[in-house]
């Protein structure tokens, strides 16, 4: 007992080191990067130097690499998904006679998804190019803030064009970049964010239609068999009433992959609405997630308090009302017509 006291205020007294390192020795930066930091800290001293250079290398194989993997994952889960869907949902659905359009209606999401995963895909973000660069120089002015003139990519030895940016992963610059997305394995740019964000709203409403169809089923179920008005007893022997959690309980063992399908379809839809609603607020605005993300660098107090009189104010030049910054995502120019434009 002694022993164990002793080994967790040694725990305890590294944890605060720790943090006391972090927190001065990292005044500078923000409040997550600072948490971030002393976690790294903190599992440094517990997990062992190979295993963390063995997870450091997988990471890095994952999200820094070109790979099918995620593609295989995400197809996996699809099947996964609709397999129990049409396995078993489809068909208590048709006994308790839902409409056939109704039960239709996820295939029909998945059909348009599918194909504009594809296009996503295999479409050419807006690569740039020593052939194709002076066209792209002529379709963006400079901000003079997060892009500026004259910038050099090493890597690529071409001239940035305004909005663009290297991707490490695809080892390339792309036009207008947003992110590269290992869901889809490629980068996303200026000629596949329209397909990318159709397949994010589709991939989205599935979730929501197979969510609301299964709900739809299990509260019919319910309904029909009168389990609310029922009774249980518990193992003390004492007659209780049904409550939502027993409820809760009883679907889950007589429905055990319907409700964790429902679950997982559920916390998906959750995570893709708060993306499609902040993929969507960057589309009206005319912002990439690049560059809001750099955005935030010229408003955060850091920046203010370091340098009050030398920080350069950051301003949204590229937006043009809310129809052309859609239409400018659903009908890009091609390096033709920003010619003929220039």
């Amino acid at each position: 007992m002694d022993f164990l006291a002793l080994f967790i205020m040694y725990l305890l007294l590294i944890l605060a080191s720790v943090v006391l390192v972090c927190i001065y020795s990292g005044r500078k930066q923000s409040f997550p990067a600072r948490g971030l930091n002393c976690i790294t800290q903190v599992f440094s001293f517990i997990i062992p130097t190979w295993l963390q250079r063995a997870t450091k290398r997988v990471l890095h194989r994952l999200f820094h690499t070109r790979s099918c993997l995620f593609i295989v994952l995400h197809l996996a889960l699809q099947v996964a998904v609709y397999g129990e869907y049409t396995w078993e949902v489809c068909g208590y659905c048709q006994e308790l006679e839902f409409s056939i359009h109704y039960l239709l209606l996820p295939y029909l999401l998945l059909a348009v998804n599918m194909g504009f995963f594809i296009l996503c895909s295999v479409t050419n973000p807006g690569t740039i190019t020593q052939s194709n660069q002076e066209s792209f120089l002529k379709a963006y002015a400079y901000d003079g803030v997060m892009f500026q003139k004259s910038t050099m990519c090493l890597t690529c030895n071409v001239e940035k064009p305004a909005r663009s940016k290297h991707c490490s992963v695809c080892n390339s610059c792309v036009h207008r970049f947003d992110h590269h997305c290992v869901w889809v394995n490629n980068c996303i740019g200026a000629f596949n964010t329209r397909y990318f964000l159709i397949y994010l709203f589709t991939l989205t409403a599935m979730a929501a239609d197979v969510a609301i169809i299964t709900a739809a089923f299990l509260i019919q179920v319910v309904l029909l068999s009168n389990m609310m008005l029922g009774s249980y007893i518990d193992d003390q022997g004492e007659e209780h009433t049904v409550e939502i959690l027993f409820l809760i309980q009883h679907l889950f063992l007589t429905f055990p992959r319907i409700i964790f399908m429902l679950g997982f379809v559920v916390v998906l839809f959750l995570v893709l609405g708060a993306y499609c609603c902040f993929t969507l607020y960057l589309a009206l605005t005319n912002q990439t997630s690049n560059e809001w993300y750099k955005s935030r660098r010229y408003d955060c107090s850091c920046c203010r308090a370091l340098q009050p009189h030398d920080r350069h104010v950051y301003r949204n030049v590229y937006s043009q009302g809310v129809w052309i910054n859609l239409k400018e995502i659903f009908k890009p120019l091609t390096n033709t017509e920003i010619k003929k434009k220039t």
